[in-house]
């Protein structure tokens, strides 16, 4: 890419430039584009051709499509959003600003305000925002060759061909999905819904989650799925390029949540520094607030820390591995219901599960503290008093159920946040470990003052 760069540095003509880039791949071009701003952006794609320029703004790598188009003289961004498939076209205009936006939305031709309205009617997350309405559909009543001779005919004006789909000629209800592959190898005077596979389409409805969709595409191979209203008619596809883009996107939303902040609507290098704060100041205050009931743990049982000092050492090392253990539960749970492993109505399934997972995760780290204090105590690196025994066997016991808590807890958080119809992500590993944090002392001096009592207590 350096290579690149520098090959046109160099180049003062913007025709030239364009003509250069030209012969270039479109993913080359979008990272070289991605290096300049947004003005030397613009000045480039003017000097492309249209297909080119086109090429580009479909790329869902390009930076900011949106401040580029933004940018462009008003001709030429109408020409270019005429060309852009659907679903992109309908991307650029969720993050545009107005006034350009509405002034852009004004004068687009009819046949692409339409399709672009209908696209951003639907909730951000669903197949209807990821879908184009480009697709192919033919008769019931064609032939294979008749069929073939259409898609010659209008391959030019769709994103993309993995399938073509059969229309009932009076209703135009969707009856079959027939893939390109076996029209292509199917008798060219047989009927085009001989070509079709004997079993029903899948289909998904245009308010479907992506994630859903995802799973789909997954579960039976599918290189584009219709998404069908409820009459049965095809409204669009989801590609898997497109849902390929989404579950990145929804990946880097969750990796975000994960660290306890808000995600990002903009790449990291794009974003401003006040939207940035705004993102994370949130959430860090959020938990700032949360690990004060922690300080405030600690002061209720101030009295127990004067009598028994040795038991502040362990603090660390009993909240840690609490919220260790419930972080850990909630990664999973997150996962596993982001997939459709696990259902809403499975919660006691997996508290079922979680519980004794919890307490042997619990006794593998208590055996661990015991015997690092009988080592210590044994070898004479601390003297950890005359009733070390019985502080070991605390450590072990609050260990074991401070990590039970955690395991359920982590595992039963994200079901309680789907439940309330949030994003189970917002289950940040940072959220449940200050939560944790604060049971987990609770317990740990609890555990002490029932095994210690009258002893150290």
């Amino acid at each position: 890419m350096e290579d690149l760069a520098e090959k046109h540095a160099d180049a003062a003509d913007r025709d030239i430039l364009a003509l250069c880039l030209q012969q270039e791949h479109v993913a080359d071009i979008v990272e070289l584009l991605n290096e300049q701003d947004i003005e030397e952006q613009a000045r480039v794609l003017i000097h492309l051709p249209d297909d080119k320029a086109v090429e580009v703004l479909d790329q869902p790598n390009l930076d900011d499509p949106a401040g580029l188009i933004e940018a462009l003289p008003t001709e030429r961004a109408l020409k270019l959003l005429s060309g852009m498939s659907s679903d992109r076209v309908a991307d650029v205009f969720r993050y545009m600003n107005d006034p350009p936006r509405a002034d852009l939305l004004r004068q687009l031709d009819a046949e692409t305000r339409t399709s672009l309205e209908k696209v951003l009617s639907y909730p951000v997350d669903s197949a209807g925002a990821l879908m184009t309405t480009e697709f192919v559909s033919v008769p019931a009543s064609w032939t294979v060759e008749q069929t073939l001779d259409h898609i010659r005919r209008v391959e030019r004006t769709r994103e993309t061909i993995y399938s073509v789909y059969v229309l009932d000629p009076k209703t135009r209800q969707l009856l079959k999905a027939v893939a390109l592959r076996r029209l292509i190898t199917a008798d060219p005077k047989a009927s085009v819904l001989s070509a079709a596979r004997f079993d029903k389409p899948i289909t998904v409805s245009p308010t479907a989650d992506r994630e859903e969709v995802a799973r789909l595409i997954s579960k039976y191979d599918l290189l584009a799925v219709p998404v069908v209203d409820e009459s049965w008619h095809v409204i669009g596809i989801v590609t898997v390029d497109d849902i390929i883009d989404a579950i990145v996107a929804e990946g880097t939303e969750d990796a975000q949540k994960f660290g306890g902040m808000e995600a990002l609507d903009e790449p990291y290098n794009t974003i401003g520094f006040w939207a940035m704060i705004k993102k994370r100041a949130g959430w860090l205050c959020i938990l700032f607030l949360s690990e004060m009931l922690t300080a405030s743990a600690m002061q209720h049982f101030s009295d127990e820390l004067d009598r028994a000092a040795v038991l502040t050492l362990f603090i660390p090392l009993v909240m840690s591995s609490g919220g260790n253990s419930g972080s850990q539960a909630t990664s999973l749970l997150i996962r596993a219901i982001a997939l459709g492993e696990v259902k809403l109505r499975d919660w006691w399934k997996v508290a079922l599960r979680e519980l004794p997972t919890g307490i042997c995760l619990g006794a593998i780290l208590g055996i661990l503290g015991v015997l690092r204090i009988t080592v210590w105590q044994t070898a004479g690196f601390f003297d950890y008093g005359t009733h070390w025994i019985l502080v070991a066997f605390t450590i072990a016991t609050a260990l074991t159920a401070i990590v039970t808590f955690g395991s359920l807890t982590g595992s039963m958080l994200p079901f309680a946040l789907k439940k309330c119809g949030l994003d189970p992500a917002s289950a940040s590993a940072p959220f449940v470990a200050t939560l944790v944090d604060v049971t987990g002392l609770v317990i740990y001096f609890s555990v002490a003052l029932l095994i210690l009592k009258g002893t150290l207590l």
